[in-house]
């Protein structure tokens, strides 16, 4: 099985680098070209399964790239939740949650925060749901922290090796699973600018 987990286009909030976390506002402009870019990058794969987050930027993103309507919303592919740091100022949320943020596998969650446990949690729960699936190709659309971790879980990285990844609008990873869901490894990326 391929797995293609794609972070969603741009938002208005990205654009003016504000925490995103749960709050919940569709693509900008710009995020909708990113989507149409990254679609023409992958017009040849049938997906057998589509999964996205329950976010509307994430959703519309998925609806624009495979130009389909059929996609299963799963509640575990929902950004981290950054509880009182929603919608602030990337530089203005202070060191404690900056060090989280970069740190959040060795660090505990300020209070308000989703903590690393419960991501991963989610990621690994949902990714035993894909095993012995049959699937061919599946596409996953979710967010920056989700993405992250699934990566990491895929790659079975140690967490400090992968925490330097920060995905970008509309990046496309590739993996491939096994059916037993024992062995993945990575594949490609692909990036909707270029």
């Amino acid at each position: 099985m391929k797995i293609w987990i794609v972070r969603h286009g741009e938002t208005d909030l990205n654009a003016q680098k504000l925490m995103q976390g749960r709050a919940d506002i569709p693509l900008n402009e710009k995020g909708k070209e990113q989507a149409r870019k990254a679609s023409e990058k992958i017009r040849n794969i049938q997906f057998d399964k589509i999964f996205s987050s329950p976010l509307c930027r994430a959703l519309e993103t998925a609806m624009i790239l495979t130009r389909s309507d059929e996609i299963s919303v799963d509640e575990r592919l929902i950004e981290l939740d950054f509880g009182k740091y929603d919608l602030k100022k990337y530089n203005r949320i202070g060191m404690k949650m900056a060090l989280y943020y970069f740190f959040q596998q060795y660090l505990p969650a300020p209070k308000t925060v989703e903590d690393y446990e419960s991501i991963r949690n989610r990621c690994v729960s949902f990714l035993s749901d894909l095993e012995g699936k049959g699937y061919e190709n599946v596409l996953i659309v979710s967010h920056g922290a989700f993405v992250r971790t699934i990566c990491q879980e895929l790659e079975e990285k140690k967490p400090k090796t992968s925490i330097k990844y920060f995905p970008q609008n509309c990046e496309i990873r590739v993996y491939e699973m096994s059916d037993d869901g024992e062995r993945h490894h990575f594949i490609k990326k692909i990036n909707a600018e270029d």
